[in-house]
């Protein structure tokens, strides 16, 4: 867990506790874009929980097993479309950073997101999913 005083794992020169931490302890991120990075940064910190309560019930998976030696370490945000706090679709473009076994590798994904009863959730890829 990152201290109160560090920048949060999804980028945003923001504290962790008032940046995605707060979506974590149960408050509604505003946008999809937002939703993604308390999403990636529940990655980095290994908040299973925060995950599957955050996806689409039609798409979440029956249970989620983090990877241990897989570090997610930087998210860049490509493009945004919609998503906005008077939306309800939107789609979020980016590219997740990660190390493994010593190597370093990302994820580049272009993500679906509703709203669904007042709160962004993660539908799934747009297009097939890429690591480099």
């Amino acid at each position: 867990m990152p201290t109160p005083a560090l920048p949060c794992p999804c980028g945003l020169p923001a504290a962790y506790p008032a940046c995605c931490g707060r979506f974590h302890a149960g408050g509604r991120a505003p946008t999809a874009e937002l939703l993604m990075r308390s999403r990636f940064s529940a990655f980095a910190l290994g908040d299973t929980a925060y995950l599957m309560r955050s996806w689409h019930p039609s798409t979440r998976p029956g249970r989620l097993d983090l990877d241990p030696g897989q570090r997610w370490e930087r998210l860049e945000i490509l493009a945004t479309a919609r998503g906005g706090m008077f939306e309800t679709e939107g789609s979020v473009e980016f590219r997740a950073h990660y190390r493994e076994d010593g190597h370093t590798g990302s994820l580049h994904e272009h993500s679906a997101f509703s709203r669904e009863g007042g709160a962004w959730v993660y539908v799934g890829p747009l297009s097939p999913v890429s690591f480099d």
